[in-house]
Formats: C-alpha cells, structure tokens, sequence
C-alpha cells in the first residue's frame, strides 16, 4: 500500500478480501508471510485457513512501531509487536513457524498432501503397508492414576500410519493438540485433550482453535478422530470474564455443524460440559467408544462425593466415593444409554478406527435449508 494512492490502494485490498471471502471453503487458503505485512493487508492472512511465518523475517500488525509511538508514546519493535512467535504462541493466528524461508516452503508441500484440491473432492490417499495391527503399548502409556500426566501425542503415534502425527499450531493454546494422521493411506484429522497441559481442561484459547480446526476440516471432507481426556472448562474469574462461555459455545457449535464422519474416543476421562463439548454423541458423532477404564459424569468421584456427602468423612467418605465411581461415571453406563456405542480394549484402538471409518466413509448428511447458522463469534 503506498498512502499516494489513497482511496484506490484501499479499493485494492477490498477486492483482494472479497474475492478470498468467495473462495474460503471452496478451496484451501494458505498465506506464507515472508516480511512485513502492516495495516490493512493483514487481513488477508487473517481470514486464510493456514498461516506461514519464517521467524525474524515476517512480521503482522495493523499498527507498527512508529505510529504506536506518535500516539501513545509506547515504544515497542517489530518483533515485539508482531514478529512469528507474538503469533505463534499469544495471538493464534500463525499455525506454522519455521527458521527459514526453504522449511517454510517445504511444510507448505507437507501441509498441501493432507489436503483436497476443493471442497468436492477428498484428500489424496497414499499407499501403506501399515494396516490393521494391534496397538499395545497405549497401556503402557497410560498411567495407573487417572491425576497422572501422560503425553497425548504418544497415543496419536501409535494409532497413526508408520506413527506420523503432522501437527498443527503446536505453540498455541497446547491443552489440545490438533493436526492430521494417516488411517489405512486416508487423512484424518485429530482433535485431543493434553493432560501435559492444564490438565487438559478446554479454555477460551483451545477452545477457539479446536474450533477453527473442526470447521476446516468440514469444510473440505476430512473426517474427524478426538480423543478424549477433559476434566472440563478451565475454572477461574479471569475466563468468565473473557467470555469463556461464549467461545466456549463456537466449540460446541462447530462439532455439531459438522457433517463429516465423527469418531470420538474417550480415553480416560470426560467431566461436564466439555464432555458435551468433545465430540459427544448428542452433538451428531457418528461413532462414540470408551475404554473400560474411562470415566464420564459431571465431575470426578471425589469432588462430587464431598458435595453430595458433605456431612461425612474418613472411611465413610471414601466408601462413598468408590460407590459414586461404581454407579455414576463408569463408561458401562453410559453404554447402557447408547451414549457410548462400544466400550473397546486399547490394544483394539487401530482396529476399530479402521472399520469405523470404512463404514461411514461415505457418508452424508441433510440438514434444515437454511442461508447458513449463526455461530456465536
């Protein structure tokens, strides 16, 4: 933009915004920044569906230094204001950071192979000689005690094709991993809870990329694996504040506007509304399993218990929290009301995901005519 040309420079970028308004999910955006991308401009990448950066070349603010400093007298750099790691970990709006300009281009590559040409075609499936096999060491990744951490994205290796995880916006909002798999040569897309993280508690920030991530993933028919381990919505004023239902309601609506195929795996424990949140059957999941040691109710046995039984302790309360456990989170009751379809061994997981996906591959879905819905932004 150069400020001579006035109102026509601006005219410019309007029909630059327009037309990528025409083309977001009928074709896959991507926007690679490569050096300073100031005022209006950064637009364009911000409603691209993937965003590059190379780290300490490119830089994206609305307003730089110079300007910042005439108005409000702070002084800040570049880098400070808008380099790839502001918007890489703070922002969200870069999903890759590379070193330098040739990583960039060949992640760009990696990204298009997970990827249709439009949204009437699928992803290219790749040739693999990683078929149906057992998948025993997620037993020996899941600790004994369900307070224990454990890294997700081990879990996701073991099920993937040849153990290849292609991760997305991995400095962002950790708490939930997301990217692409392999199942059989077909791309899947991965949405799970890290318990590294927070617990894996869903917040406002992983809440709003979880969300972006489903509708993309929608939009050009790649189906979607999450696996499951939420203790529920991150508690605390500071997110109440922010608007941590109104974000927290894109997740929810995202999933349930979802037509792809929907598998959900709830891998040790879902607590609350992000049990709802994560790919619930009563959000249109195709497919819901549990392991028979996973947990599924409004809170865990022990914060319940000292509510319900708040007059008692000792021995007493344990006795009651061991019967809460028995009778309201064990994943066999939730089966019993066909919210879970199937409670599958963990050395079966691959096994399952495999005739699962054969089965709904095909699948598709009419909705009520309407102009489109109104996710709650």
């Amino acid at each position: 933009s150069r400020i001579q040309e006035g109102v026509d420079a601006l005219a410019g970028y309007g029909d630059i915004f327009y037309n990528n308004i025409r083309a977001s999910g009928v074709i896959p955006l991507i926007s690679i920044v490569l050096g300073p991308n100031a005022g209006g401009a950064v637009y364009g990448p911000a409603m691209s569906d993937f965003v590059f950066m190379v780290d300490g070349i490119g830089q994206m603010f609305i307003t730089g230094p110079d300007v910042i400093r005439a108005v409000s007298r702070e002084e800040t750099t570049k880098e400070e204001l808008g380099g790839a790691r502001v918007h890489s970990q703070l922002t969200g709006l870069v999903h890759f950071i590379d070193r330098t300009e040739e990583d960039s281009f060949l992640r760009v590559r990696q990204l298009l192979s997970y990827l249709p040409d439009n949204n009437r075609s699928r992803p290219g499936a790749s040739l693999t000689e990683d078929g149906p096999r057992y998948t025993d060491r997620i037993m020996e990744i899941l600790p004994e005690r369900s307070s224990q951490v454990y890294d997700m994205k081990e879990i996701i290796g073991e099920i993937a094709d040849g153990h290849k995880f292609f991760e997305i916006q991995k400095n962002f909002a950790p708490n939930i991993v997301v990217g692409f798999i392999r199942l059989d040569g077909e791309v899947v897309a991965v949405l799970a809870n890290q318990p590294q993280v927070l617990a894996g508690c869903l917040d406002i920030d992983s809440s709003l990329k979880a969300a972006r991530f489903v509708r993309t993933c929608d939009a050009f028919n790649i189906p979607i694996l999450s696996l499951v381990d939420v203790p529920g919505f991150l508690p605390g004023r500071d997110q109440e504040h922010a608007g941590i239902i109104r974000h927290g309601a894109k997740l929810v609506y995202a999933y349930g506007e979802a037509s792809v195929p929907k598998i959900s795996l709830v891998v040790r424990k879902a607590y609350g509304g992000a049990y709802i949140a994560m790919a619930s059957k009563h959000l249109g999941a195709d497919f819901n399993y549990a392991y028979p040691s996973a947990e599924i109710a409004v809170m865990g046995a022990e914060a319940a218990s000292r509510i319900i039984f708040k007059d008692q302790e000792g021995e007493e309360l344990k006795e009651k929290v061991s019967s809460y456990k028995e009778e309201v989170i064990s994943p066999y009751l939730a089966a019993e009301r066909a919210y879970i379809d199937d409670i599958i061994e963990p050395r079966e997981t691959r096994n399952i995901l495999l005739r699962s996906l054969e089965i709904i591959r095909d699948k598709r879905e009419e909705g009520p005519w309407k102009k489109h819905g109104n996710i709650p932004l």
